[in-house]
């Protein structure tokens, strides 16, 4: 079983902070074992031979019969046992080992009568001087990484940094806002050195624009051919009254009347999709707008009251919102159809078979129906965005039993004012 990290730990930032300190842990490591190494065949063969030299002088003397020297003798006191042997055996040889309490170097070599010949140098300075080596180089590395680690992380935190933003700018443009943009200061000064965060944030920003571009321009064609529509579809309204009563006449008024649904359908998103719609803000009684609401549609749905409240809202297109729920629930779902109050929370339910997969993953997609149902796919796409204009959250859900269910929660207070009037 793999362990659960923390999610700071999965950062950009932290993993390069424990990149670049096992990295300089490593150097580090590396240069102070051959630092070390260096030092110690150096120290180590300048006292060998040292006491080499003194065991020639030693063995010359002993030889000659003249007194030897200090620190030399035959099989001294505290000669190790492996150089003794090896001396026995007619070999000259070296090892350091304690005499004492203090580190010394030992040289020895034969003497007549099977002994050893053995001279002592002390050998402190040197243990202290590679001591002394070794505390330097661990002080050194442990201040270099500290450095090293410090300017890393304030290198890789300024990316990170400039990261972060494009990815909040890319959350602000998939949120809806189009206008978001990221500018980069490397990106407008092109003398300036071109990195790849500069290079992400430069697309970003031209992938903006030309989306914006392109929303826009199919904004305006449909403004442009719902506003075309309405003055056509006026005079055949007007003609289609005037036809004789019988059932072609019906059937021309009733697509004439649709027709003029769509076109004001598809005027209405293009005026949501500018986002400059204004509120026009009452106070109302909720659950006599749900009764006006209910009335208006000339259905049979029923109305529950398990709380009723007064709310700050835009009557006009509250009514809209719970209108169009009402329409979808009867058009697409099975009877019966409740509306329920329950404070600032109206649930609108049927007992159909519930909305399809695409649209509680995704929300309403404008001109998509399942099943060869009747309708623009627009209703529940003008309820949603009504709804944000409101500040309130629209969401869809499928009860246990059946059912489609979409609750709308209104606000306590009413957003600010930040569109202007179309």
């Amino acid at each position: 079983m793999r362990p659960v990290l923390p999610r700071w730990a999965g950062t950009l930032a932290v993993k390069a902070a424990v990149f670049i300190t096992v990295m300089c842990c490593a150097l580090a490591a590396l240069l102070g074992v051959l630092v070390h190494v260096q030092v110690t065949d150096q120290t180590v063969g300048q006292a060998r031979d040292l006491a080499l030299s003194r065991l020639t002088d030693a063995t010359e003397a002993y030889e000659a019969g003249d007194t030897l020297r200090p620190g030399a003798g035959v099989d001294p006191e505290g000669l190790p046992t492996a150089l003794r042997e090896l001396a026995v055996a007619g070999e000259r040889g070296t090892m350091v080992a304690d005499h004492h309490g203090r580190p010394t170097m030992w040289a020895a070599g034969p003497a007549d009568g099977g002994r050893a010949l053995a001279v002592a140098v002390d050998y402190g300075q040197q243990a202290r001087t590679i001591e002394g080596l070794d505390s330097a180089i661990l002080w050194s590395s442990a201040l270099a990484i500290g450095a090293t680690l410090l300017v890393g992380a304030f290198a890789v935190t300024r990316v990170t940094r400039r990261l972060h933003t494009t990815a909040r700018v890319a959350r602000r443009i998939r949120a809806g806002d189009l206008d978001a943009r990221v500018g980069d200061p490397r990106t407008r000064d092109r003398t300036r050195p071109q990195d790849e965060v500069a290079a992400v944030a430069a697309a970003l920003d031209s992938m903006a624009a030309s989306l914006q571009g392109k929303l826009l321009s199919e904004q305006r064609f449909t403004a442009d051919v719902a506003h075309e529509l309405r003055t056509p579809l006026t005079g055949l309204h007007a003609a289609a009254e005037l036809l004789p009563p019988g059932r072609p006449t019906e059937l021309v008024r009733d697509r004439v009347a649709a027709l003029r649904s769509l076109t004001e359908d598809l005027l209405e998103i293009s005026r949501l999709d500018t986002r400059r719609e204004r509120l026009e803000v009452d106070s109302e009684e909720l659950g006599a707008l749900a009764g006006r609401v209910v009335r208006a549609s000339g259905t049979d749905t029923r109305i529950a009251l398990v709380r009723d409240t007064r709310v700050e809202t835009d009557r006009r297109r509250l009514e809209r919102v719970l209108g169009n729920l009402v329409s979808n629930a009867h058009r697409h779902g099975r009877a019966p159809v409740l509306l329920t109050v329950n404070g600032p929370v109206v649930t609108v339910r049927d007992h159909g078979d519930g909305y399809p997969e695409y649209l509680l993953a995704h929300g309403p997609q404008r001109f998509r129906t399942e099943g060869g149902a009747r309708g623009h796919g627009l209703g529940l796409t003008i309820a949603v965005g009504q709804a944000e204009v409101l500040g309130a959250r629209l969401t869809f859900a499928n009860a246990p039993d059946g059912g489609a269910v979409a609750t709308l929660t209104l606000p306590q207070t009413p957003p600010a004012q930040t569109g202007r009037a179309d």
